[in-house]
């Protein structure tokens, strides 16, 4: 698949199914990531990769945080079950750091870019991927318990595998209807 082709056609992909990506495939998926813009190349990334087991230890991490907000029941149990909607969930973390030329909103969209250049990455190789944030990413428990430092941000959650239905194109919309000339 050509770039403009990934560009224009790419769409997000709710309904995964397995396999997930294949250890070829998520190695360039990861690599993919290390492409995008990182001023000062921090690297102000780290991908937290969700599979068997670590579904089920996610999804433990998820009820136990909604539990701690108050959640009804259905919700605490929909929450338990959220990453399994997908074979693989990677975590995408900004791991931001103090830099005097590199703010961290710059250090979080870079990671932003991580997790969209991972997205597009998957697309290309045949997957389906969809991201995903939520207010677990913001949560206080979830962040302790994935090991994530106060300046550390979730900005996402990036659910990978094989799209359980051929989903249609959506249309293609019009860019110049977004800009304006200065």
């Amino acid at each position: 698949m050509d770039a403009l082709t990934l560009l224009l056609t790419r769409q997000s992909c709710p309904r995964l199914v397995d396999p997930a990506p294949n250890d070829a495939e998520l190695k360039t998926i990861l690599d993919a990531a290390l492409r995008v813009p990182d001023h000062g190349a921090l690297s102000p990334f780290e991908f937290i990769i969700a599979t068997g087991d670590g579904l089920d230890r996610l999804g433990g991490i998820f009820e136990s945080a909604a539990r701690n907000q108050g959640a009804d029941e259905a919700f605490i149990a929909k929450a338990a079950s959220m990453p399994k909607r997908a074979p693989m969930v990677i975590t995408i973390v900004a791991k931001c750091q103090t830099h005097p030329k590199v703010p961290v909103l710059e250090q979080q969209i870079a990671a932003g870019c991580a997790a969209m250049a991972m997205q597009q990455a998957a697309f290309a190789l045949g997957l389906g991927g969809i991201w995903r944030t939520g207010d677990f990413a913001f949560d206080p428990a979830v962040h302790q318990a994935l090991g994530l430092t106060e300046m550390d941000q979730i900005v996402g959650f990036l659910y990978l595998g094989t799209p359980a239905v051929d989903a249609p194109v959506k249309p293609g919309r019009d860019g110049m209807q977004y800009a304006r000339y200065l």
